[in-house]
């Protein structure tokens, strides 16, 4: 698989999102352990998990601790850059809540750490941003704790460009990534494409398939993805992703999966290379 970087790492150009095989409708642990290690045998080297990814309130780190299991047993397992997120809360009603308060996130990455059995984590993210805290003081316990060596690389999540700016500032040119929701359907974050293309950070769009189930989604008859898809022989997931590799180079998209078969096909659009006239033609839709 063609690689990227995210900050000092090399990384698989196509990422694996663990949240399926941790929250409502998820598989048995057999299914999630086979869905990562068939990621590992096609290239991915990139897992992106959070201790939020949990259904029930006494099961905070669900898929941290899937995820460790599943390496630990894949002779692959130590080349993987696990990305985990902080910050974001399941209270086990089914809702979300945040809290961005550097107490917490520092509470949150000890305890991370620990699930995921290293000495210091991969890619930590500021899940989500706190109304009640201000963002420079989220951004700052990401400072300190990569300073303190506890993380080997600072993200954020969610974040509009006012917020990259700041959190690139404080944390000294260091932020190495930014991961925000973007897919054919909801394509607001491209302003903070675009600016992670021009800062040279990494941009992690999740649920890149968004829209697929809708009318008019990836996977309908008139859904340009389906046509461009169709051309090459592939499924509109591939050509989705292909779109999303080719509209920057800093790009990582991150498509969650809890089938090996799935996640195989996510991985081969680190191959499909898309004309000048479908990318113009995609991007239009």
């Amino acid at each position: 698989m063609q690689t990227r970087r995210i900050g000092t790492a090399e990384v698989g150009a196509i990422g694996l999102g663990g949240m399926p095989m941790s929250i409502e409708g998820r598989p048995d642990e057999a299914r999630s352990l086979a869905t990562v290690h068939a990621a590992l045998d096609a290239g991915v080297t990139l897992i992106d998990t959070a201790d939020a990814y949990h259904m029930h309130a006494d099961e905070v780190g669900h898929n941290e601790s899937l995820i460790a299991k599943a390496l630990a047993s894949h002779s692959r397992g130590s080349e993987v850059l696990v990305a985990t997120k902080g910050g974001h809360l399941r209270p086990g009603d089914g809702s979300w809540t945040v809290d961005g308060s550097p107490e917490h996130l520092r509470r949150a990455c000890e305890a991370s750490l620990a699930r995921l059995g290293v000495e210091a984590i991969g890619l930590y993210q500021f899940h989500r941003p706190d109304p009640a805290v201000p963002y420079e003081e989220s951004v700052g316990a990401l400072r300190d704790l990569l300073d303190e060596g506890k993380i080997r690389q600072a993200g954020i999540s969610n974040a509009n460009p006012e917020q990259i700016r700041l959190a690139y500032d404080i944390l000294g040119g260091r932020l190495a990534s930014v991961q925000n929701q973007f897919s054919p359907a909801f394509r607001s974050s491209e302003p903070e494409l675009e600016l992670c293309r021009e800062l040279g950070i990494a941009f992690l769009p999740w649920s890149p398939f968004g829209g697929i189930k809708n009318a008019g989604g990836l996977g309908s008859s008139h859904s340009p993805f389906k046509s461009v898809a169709d051309a090459h022989g592939v499924s509109p997931q591939r050509a989705c992703l292909a779109w999303l590799l080719a509209k920057s180079p800093t790009v990582v998209p991150i498509p969650g999966s809890s089938r090996p078969e799935t996640v195989i096909d996510s991985a081969a659009a680190a191959e499909l290379e898309l004309t000048a006239a479908e990318m113009a033609e995609l991007d239009a839709a």
